[in-house]
């Protein structure tokens, strides 16, 4: 398998395009349990261009009914990006200081529940991101309310 660099300008472009908007080619999960990890998995499929088709372990959507959980869940998309050893995209926890524009942060609570995944689209002089559900652009992650947070660094994207 041959890595090739994450495209973080196309992420971020991508969720500036489509962070106040719909992309039409994705159905929108906003009133049946958020559509905020729909939005990062189209970012990062932005800067990757490669999905898994692996079924049930994998990272890819066709459509509403033909995708895995880790495109539009919290925990099943950090659990692929952190175990990924197959084709796609793959990430690592990182410091707060470490994250980069393309990358997710994922938001969660004292207890370790995770609920919702910003998409990074600047970092200096603070973090800034792009969300769905409560559609956000360029809002800062110091204005969200949460306890927890985990940034996932987008490391590379392998393919065959």
């Amino acid at each position: 398998m041959e890595d090739i660099p994450y495209n973080r300008d196309a992420a971020v472009a991508y969720a500036r395009k489509w962070a106040l908007g719909r992309n039409p080619a994705y159905y929108n999960f906003e009133n049946i349990g958020g559509d905020c990890t729909n939005f990062a998995s189209q970012c990062i499929y932005a800067g990757a261009q490669i999905m898994n088709f692996t079924s049930v372990l994998g990272w890819y959507y066709r459509s509403s009914y033909d995708r895995t959980a880790s495109w539009s869940g919290v925990e099943y998309l950090y659990k692929f990006l952190v175990n990924n050893k197959g084709v796609g995209p793959y990430a690592s926890i990182v410091p707060q200081k470490k994250a980069e524009p393309g990358d997710i942060v994922q938001l969660g609570t004292a207890s370790g529940g995770f609920y919702h995944s910003p998409v990074i689209t600047a970092v200096a002089p603070t973090i800034l991101v792009a969300a769905h559900t409560y559609d956000s652009l360029d809002r800062p992650l110091s204005s969200y309310e949460y306890e927890a947070a985990r940034f996932l660094h987008i490391v590379g994207v392998r393919k065959r």
